[in-house]
C-alpha cells in the first residue's frame, strides 16, 4: 500500500517483523517458485549427464578424450561468463520474458545436440544450453528471496534445495542407463520434451517478480566481464591437463587478471554498473560471499579426485561409484528443508559452525584413506561431507543476501556465484597439480599406492581450506540483526526516505478524518504488500 507523501522524493520504510513472520506464501507465489525450480532442475541436470557419454562421443566423432571433455568444459565456461551479467538481466527484463528467452535458448541447444552431425555443432548446442542455464540458475536463487520476507527465506531456500540436490544425484545414473540402452543422442532427445513442457507451463503460470528497472547497458563492462571470467575459468580449468607452463594456460590467466582489474575499476566509477560491487561494502554480505567462496574452493576438487580414488585405487566400476555416492545425495535432499527451517528459527551461526565442522572433519578423514580402506568408512565420510555442506552453504548464503535491499539481491547473488565459480576453478587446478606432483614423486610405490598418496595430500589441502571457512564462520557469522540489515527487513512503501510509524500516523492525521486515522496507523505498522506481481510491460509476451 502506498501512503500519502509530502513530496515526490519522500520515502517511507516501516519495520514490520510481526507481519513478516505471519506472511504465508500464496498459491500463485508457490507456483512461480515451482516453475523457476523446474527450469533450474533441467539446467543442473544438464551439467552432469554428459560425463557417462564421453567414451561414446569419442567413438562417434573420432576425437580424443581431451577434445571430448570440451562438451562439459564449455558448458561450465559459458555458464560462468553468464553469471556476472545475470544481475543486469534480472533488473532489466521482466521475469516472464527472461525465463522464456532462456528456456528457448536451452531448447534450441538441446535440439542441436540431439541431431549434431559433427562435434563443432554439438559444441554450439552446448553453448546455447549453457547460456540458458546461466539465467535459470540465478533466477532460482533470486525469486524466492524476493517473494518471501527475510524471516521466511531460509525455509524457502531450503525447499528449493530439495530439487537442486536431486538433479546432480539423478543425472549420472539416469543418463548412464539411457546412454547404455539407446545411445547418447537419446539422452538429449529425452530432455527436449521436458524442457518444452516447462516452457509451456511457464507461459500460463509464471508471473513477474520484483521491481523492474531500466539500467543502462554498459557494453564495455560486458566485454571486460566476458574476457575476465572467461579467461580465468579457461586458464585454471586447463592447467591440470595442459600444465602450468602451457601458453594456453598462462596467457588466458594473465589476460583474465588484467581484464578483471579493469572491470572492477570500471564498476566502481560508473553511475550504472553492470555488477553492483558496492554491495561488498556491507560487511555481512562481504563475509558471506568470502565464506561460500572458500567452501566451494574446498569442495570442488572432490568431484575430480573421489571418482579417481574409487575407480583407480579401489577398483570400483562407474556404476558402483555412483551407488556409493548416492547416500550422501539422499542426506542432502532431506537436510535442505531442515537447514532452512533451523536458519529461520535460530539464525545462521550454530548450524553453519556445525556444518563446517562436519565438512572439515570428513575431509580430514578422507586424507587418511588407502588401498584397503573399508567401503563403510568412505560412505560415512561422504555422508558427513554432504550433510556439512548442506548445513553450512545455504544458511550462510541466505544470511548474506538478507543484509541487502531487494533491488540488490540479484547483484549480490551474481557476486556470490561468480566467487564460487572462480574459486572452484582455481582451487581445483592447484590441488590437482599438487596431487599429480605427489603421485609422480611416489611412483616407485606402484600406480595404486602412489595414486592413494596423492589423493591423501589433495584431501589434506581441501581440509585446510575448509578449516579457513570454519574459522571465518566462528569469527564473523552472528545471529543478531545489525543496523545494516534494517533495510532488508523493512517494507519500502514510498520511494526515498525513512519516517517512523508514529510520524506517519501523525502526518496522515493532518490530512485524514479522525475516524480513519487509527486504521491508517495500523496499516502503516502491519500491512504486508505482496511481492509477486504483474508488471505492466511483462504481464504477457
Amino acid at each position: 500500500m502506498i501512503l500519502p507523501k509530502k513530496g515526490s522524493d519522500q520515502v517511507l520504510k516501516a519495520e514490520q517483523p510481526v507481519a513478516a513472520q505471519q506472511h504465508k506464501a500464496t498459491r500463485k507465489e508457490l507456483t512461480i517458485i515451482g516453475v523457476v525450480l523446474a527450469g533450474a532442475f533441467l539446467a543442473i541436470l544438464n551439467q552432469t549427464v554428459l560425463s557417462p557419454a564421453l567414451p561414446k562421443l569419442m567413438e562417434t566423432f573420432d576425437i580424443t578424450a581431451g577434445t571430448a571433455q570440451w562438451v562439459t568444459s564449455i558448458y561450465l565456461l559459458v555458464n560462468g561468463i553468464m553469471v556476472p551479467i545475470s544481475g543486469f538481466l534480472i533488473d532489466r527484463f521482466p521475469t516472464r520474458k527472461l525465463f522464456f528467452a532462456s528456456m528457448l535458448a536451452f531448447i534450441v541447444g538441446t535440439a542441436l545436440c540431439a541431431v549434431a552431425p559433427s562435434f563443432p555443432v554439438l559444441i554450439v548446442g552446448r553453448v546455447l544450453q549453457a547460456a540458458g542455464a546461466g539465467v535459470q540458475l540465478p533466477l532460482v536463487a533470486v525469486v524466492p528471496m524476493l517473494i518471501f520476507p527475510p524471516e521466511k527465506r531460509g525455509t524457502a531456500m531450503g525447499m528449493s534445495g530439495i530439487v537442486m540436490s536431486c538433479a546432480p544425484a539423478a543425472g549420472p545414473v539416469v543418463a548412464g542407463g539411457i546412454i547404455d540402452a539407446m545411445g547418447w543422442r537419446a539422452m538429449f532427445g529425452a530432455m527436449l520434451p521436458l524442457a518444452v513442457i516447462v516452457l509451456a507451463v511457464s507461459f500460463f503460470l509464471l508471473s513477474n517478480v520484483g521491481e523492474l528497472k531500466r539500467p543502462h547497458l554498459d557494453v564495455p563492462s560486458i566485454l571486460l566481464s566476458t574476457v575476465a571470467f572467461g579467461g580465468l575459468l579457461y586458464g585454471f580449468s586447463s592447467a591440470s591437463t595442459l600444465g602450468w607452463g602451457s601458453p594456453l594456460v598462462i596467457l588466458p590467466i594473465i589476460v583474465g587478471v588484467v581484464a578483471l582489474v579493469w572491470f572492477v575499476r570500471r564498476q566502481l566509477h560508473i553511475d550504472e554498473p553492470l555488477l553492483q560491487l558496492r554491495v561488498l561494502k556491507r560487511p555481512t554480505f562481504a563475509y558471506s560471499a568470502i565464506i561460500v567462496t572458500v567452501i566451494n574452493s574446498a569442495l570442488s576438487v572432490g568431484s575430480v579426485i573421489l571418482p579417481i580414488y574409487l575407480q583407480n585405487v579401489l577398483g570400483l566400476t562407474a556404476f558402483e561409484t555412483g551407488i556409493l555416492m548416492t547416500p550422501g545425495a539422499v542426506c542432502t535432499i532431506f537436510l535442505s528443508p531442515v537447514s532452512g527451517m533451523l536458519f529461520d528459527k535460530f539464525g545462521p551461526r550454530v548450524i553453519a559452525v556445525v556444518g563446517l565442522t562436519g565438512l572439515f572433519g570428513s575431509m580430514l578423514a578422507l586424507a587418511f584413506v588407502g588401498s584397503t580402506t573399508a567401503i563403510w568408512y568412505l560412505v560415512c565420510a561422504y555422508i558427513i561431507q554432504s550433510s556439512g555442506l548442506t548445513l553450512a552453504n545455504m544458511p550462510i548464503t541466505t544470511w548474506g543476501l538478507n543484509s541487502l535491499e531487494n533491488d540488490q539481491i540479484a547483484h549480490g547473488n551474481a557476486i556470490s556465484n561468480t566467487g564460487r565459480q572462480v574459486g572452484g576453478a582455481i582451487s581445483t587446478a592447484l590441488i590437482v597439480t599438487i596431487m599429480t606432483m605427489v603421485t609422480a614423486a611416489n611412483a616407485g610405490a606402484g600406480p595404486v599406492q602412489s595414486t592413494a598418496v596423492g589423493i591423501d595430500v589433495a584431501y589434506g589441502v581441501s581440509a585446510a581450506i575448509a578449516a579457513v571457512a570454519l574459522v571465518l564462520a566462528l569469527l564473523k557469522v552472528h545471529n543478531r540483526r545489525k543496523p545494516e540489515q534494517r533495510g532488508a527487513a523493512s517494507i519500502e512503501l514510498v520511494p526515498d526516505s525513512t519516517v517512523a510509524d508514529d510520524e506517519v500516523a501523525a502526518h496522515l492525521a493532518e490530512a485524514t478524518p479522525a475516524s480513519k486515522t487509527a486504521r491508517v496507523g495500523e496499516t502503516a505498522r502491519g500491512a504486508q504488500p505482496p511481492v509477486a506481481h504483474e508488471t505492466p510491460e511483462g504481464a504477457a509476451l
